[in-house]
């Protein structure tokens, strides 16, 4: 092997091997165990949460896989209808042109051609990742097989009267021309202002005070709210205001929403532009006024002197009119949540349109059902709590999307607009008896794409036919999701689901933190914090990760500020930490948090725990390639280390699969992670040292030893497998021919996985072998705290040893003695005297190390002196900064908390190290 680990030049070349290898596909033998993709927008690339999730994924396939389970993980992309369009429109625009200057086919065309030119990026990156989804059975959300199953669904839907057309408000944006989901739109708090206005009483008896955060809107009022028992105003209910600027008069309304509390306790109703104000505008049958385009200017329906103006420029041109006629009563500065596109950042509008609709009360149910009787399970299971929450206050779901790029809905319109549901032109013209002569034109909008994931489940495997896939992997074993898509997404499965398969669409629903940066905040490109995967994996010079986090911006001050920021945070640039570290550090933060902080200090230290196995490999195989493992046979005698580290491997596999189970992989890592670093690594392969270069040593005493080297070895990157690929894949090659291991398998991947044997977890041996290492560290320690060469023989003396401890000492003294470097062991008697010693306790056990010959009593409490003034500097400086009021006042909670950790830390120094000057004074 070579000297180093050097993660790039195997990765690529391993995933290739694999996917050659065909080693991706479901065996077809074993219980099915499947999980699905959320399928990545085809324009997307790799971000943070995805490789997150996505080795959480990975890890559960390849643990099934190596289980002997029928694992597939069907993999695909969404078509992304919004992203998608805006992509190759501003392409189109560059050139000076726009989507209408080619047509709906010429630009439907050219937005397959970028997709099979540009659309693998995530795919590509995902391999990076060593992921290994069944690439074979890769889909799209546009191919053919799952836009018959989007027709299919419409189609049925309508037939059962779940699909319907109607005028509502929906989330709109004025610059894609098109309805949003809640999901698209962004609610951030920015500075605005609230205009009081007053509304007169058409009879001239008063007035009324009204409050608005958007003074165009007035134009569309139809009422005045006030709280029915709202005694101020008892006596206007049912009377008429005149609406100012238009002149409309508009009934005084009383409802149960209006809060008396809140402002003046009267409320502008504008049924056409405001979400609340169309549920009571639908209650109280007002007309419902829409006074904005599509492109958000003032239409027809206002006073000819607004008529045309965007939005913005009316309000202005409103308010000046208002407080000219009198009508403005004051205006104060007010912070309000503002909805934005996500694509655009156009202010989204509630806006009046006609949209198909699923009407969803009677899918909820069923969905609602599944979840309560356990069918389906929540991990955590608080989210239950989230999903009955949005379940049981469901609203029909509008599913059109006024685009070119998507699923085109299949409804076609006479000239008299009747509407006809079909799956084709020709089956509608032949159901409803339409010769050639009546003219027909398809509906122009496409399928919210929310609509086609919703199928994904049944879709992949085949549906509407019933392919054997359908009845194997329908429900798959897990989803693992992030919380903000449980309605948008996983609710609307499991209603598709079951109403079209009878059956869930999934068994566990494991829902991911969202990752954060290590302050805490989350990743975006506006604060110059966001982590790229790819980065981390191939590093990256900082010249280059500036350019990379700045690029396109408009704000030449953000960009600096950005840009100093990072070269503050990385100096030196990312260097590369490979695909194994990270993944590693990914499910080790797999906790059960909403919110994972991503620290990069771990990344690191897991790229350490990649070279401690790789190093750890090269001693194993140095101390067993030229020499006889016992792969074919021959006497084996295994000694008290090689019996206690098959029983601690063992236990590791028991922890490790509860933990799996459990869905806990932050605590499979840990076990893993403590298992291989300080056990295997820091003891075992010591352990085996007094064994192999023991010339005394029987051939059936090294070969056992080296028997456990290779196999435990081999068990162990089996069981690292799953979190951790390519590493474990390239030192297994090594390993296997040498092991007890017979297999033609090309890959570790397809290995079966270690298997818990309750005959080998032994507990006298683990209490053995833990009561040797406490005797090595006692000694260690107190060659540490005497400052006494590791290398300088000692004469141990023991007190108050018990039988068990006898009889421990005659079958470890051969760790003992060459792991603590002792040139003898006595046993004192009860009654005999000590001389001056360092001493350590091994239970009720001490051992004592006689000082005299070992030290130059005053050389060390020269030392100890010198350090003893030293932490006393220290610990006077933490004490000074503690002690300052303005300090503890101004600084942040984090920093005062490691200046009194920093303060404790140095109170133990001082106190062991007076504990040192004592013994030695007693010398």
């Amino acid at each position: 092997m070579e000297k180093t680990f050097e993660p790039q030049s195997i990765e690529k070349q391993c995933y290739q091997q694999w996917e050659d290898a065909g080693l991706f596909k479901a065996s077809g033998e074993g219980q099915p165990y499947s999980i699905l993709l959320p399928p990545p927008n085809v324009t997307g690339s790799l971000h943070m949460g995805h490789g997150f999730q996505q080795t959480i994924m990975d890890a559960l396939t390849r643990y099934h896989r190596m289980k002997g389970d029928d694992t597939l993980w069907q993999v695909g992309t969404d078509h992304a209808g919004i992203a998608t369009q805006m992509v190759v429109e501003r392409k189109l625009n560059a050139e000076g042109k726009t989507r209408h200057d080619l047509g709906r086919e010429t630009f439907i065309d050219k937005i397959w051609e970028w997709k099979e030119q540009s659309g693998g990026t995530i795919t590509s990156q995902m391999r990076r990742l060593g992921t290994s989804p069944d690439w074979d059975r890769e889909v799209f959300t546009m191919d053919d097989n799952l836009s018959n199953a989007v027709t299919e669904v419409f189609v049925k839907l309508h037939e059962d009267g779940l699909i319907y057309r109607g005028k509502r408000l929906v989330n709109w944006d004025p610059v894609l021309h098109t309805a949003v989901s809640d999901l698209e739109v962004l609610n951030e708090e920015e500075d605005g202002h609230m205009w009081h206005m007053r509304y007169p009483l058409a009879d001239g008896s008063g007035e009324l005070v009204v409050a608005t955060t958007r003074p165009e809107t007035m134009l569309g009022d139809t009422a005045v709210a006030v709280h029915p028992e709202d005694e101020r105003y008892q006596h206007v209910i049912g009377k008429e205001i005149k609406l100012p600027v238009t002149g409309r008069l508009i009934p005084v309304i009383a409802d149960d929403y209006v809060d008396p509390e809140f402002g003046t306790g009267c409320v502008k109703i504008t049924p056409a532009h405001d979400f609340n104000d169309y549920e009571m505008g639908k209650r109280h049958n007002l007309p419902m006024i829409n006074v904005l385009t599509a492109d958000a200017r003032l239409n027809d329906e206002v006073p000819e002197q607004y008529r045309g103006m965007d939005r913005f420029d009316a309000r202005k041109q409103i308010v000046g009119d208002l407080d000219a006629s009198g009508h403005l009563v004051k205006v104060d500065k007010h912070k309000l949540n503002v909805p934005r596109g996500d694509r655009t950042g156009a202010v989204i509008e509630p806006y009046l349109t006609d949209q198909w609709y699923v009407a969803v009360e009677s899918l909820a149910k069923p969905a609602i059902e599944a979840v309560e009787s356990g069918e389906i399970r929540f991990i955590p299971e608080n989210w239950n709590k989230t999903y009955y929450q949005w379940m049981h206050n469901i609203q029909d779901w509008c599913i059109s999307r006024q685009l070119w790029w998507g699923h085109r809905i299949p409804a076609w319109y006479d000239n008299d607009n009747n509407v006809y549901v079909g799956r084709t032109e020709e089956e509608v013209r032949s159901k409803h008896g339409l010769d050639a002569s009546v003219a027909l034109r398809q509906d122009e909008d496409v399928l919210d794409t929310w609509f086609s994931s919703a199928l994904w489940p049944f879709a992949t495997m085949g549906w509407p036919e019933q392919t054997p896939e359908l009845d194997k992997f329908v429900p798959s074993s897990v989803l693992v999701t992030g919380f903000d898509i449980i309605f948008f997404w996983v609710a609307r499965m499991i209603m598709m689901t079951k109403k079209f398969t009878g059956k869930i669409p999934f068994k566990d629903i494991y829902i991911t933190g969202l990752i954060r940066d290590e302050s805490g905040d989350k990743m975006s490109k506006s604060k110059g914090n966001v982590l790229d995967p790819i980065d981390l994996i191939d590093g990256i010079e900082l010249d280059a990760l500036v350019a990379k986090r700045t690029s396109g911006m408009m704000q030449p001050q953000l960009a600096e500020k950005i840009a100093k920021r990072t070269r503050k945070q990385f100096p030196d640039g990312i260097q590369a930490y490979g695909t194994d570290a990270l993944r590693f550090t990914f499910v080790s933060m797999a906790s059960t948090s909403r919110d994972i902080n991503f620290d990069m200090g771990r990344v690191e230290g897991y790229r350490n725990f990649c070279n401690k196995i790789w190093n750890a490999s090269r001693f194993v195989l140095m101390n067993t390639e030229e020499h006889d493992t016992g792969r074919d046979g021959g006497e084996m005698t295994l000694s008290l280390a090689d019996r206690w580290i098959w029983a601690k491997f063992q236990q590791t596999l028991k922890d490790f699969e509860k933990a799996l189970g459990d869905y806990r992989f932050d605590l499979a890592a840990q076990t893993v992670y403590e298992f291989t670093w300080n056990q295997l690594c820091d003891w075992y392969l010591e352990l085996t040292k007094p064994v192999l270069n023991n010339d005394a040593s029987s051939d059936a005493e090294k070969r056992g030893t080296r028997h456990t080297l290779i196999n435990v070895l081999e068990h162990t990157l089996r069981l690292l497998h799953p979190f951790m690929p390519f590493i474990t894949e390239e030192i297994w090659q090594r390993v296997m021919p040498l092991s007890a291991v017979k297999t033609d398998a090309s890959s570790i991947m397809v290995q079966p996985f270690p298997q818990q044997d309750a005959a080998l977890l032994d507990e006298k041996v683990l209490n053995d072998i833990e009561w040797v290492k406490k005797f090595i560290v006692g000694i260690r320690n107190i060659r540490g705290e005497m400052d006494i060469s590791p290398n300088k023989p000692l004469n141990a003396l023991l007190k108050n040893v018990s039988d068990e401890d006898s009889h421990r000492l005659d079958a470890a003294k051969g760790f003992l003695d060459k792991l603590s470097k002792l040139e003898s062991v006595t046993v004192l008697q009860a009654d005999e005297k000590a001389p001056p010693s360092a001493t350590a306790l091994v239970g009720e056990m001490e051992i004592l190390i006689p000082m005299a010959g070992l030290i130059d009593k005053d050389a060390e409490l020269a030392r100890l002196t010198k350090a003893i003034d030293k932490v006393q500097k220290d610990l006077s400086r933490t004490e000074g900064k503690l002690a300052n009021e303005k300090f503890v006042s101004n600084a942040p909670d984090a920093v005062i908390e490691k200046e009194r950790a920093k303060l404790e830390d140095g109170r133990k120094q001082m106190e062991k190290l007076n504990e040192q000057v004592e013994t030695i004074r007693s010398l």
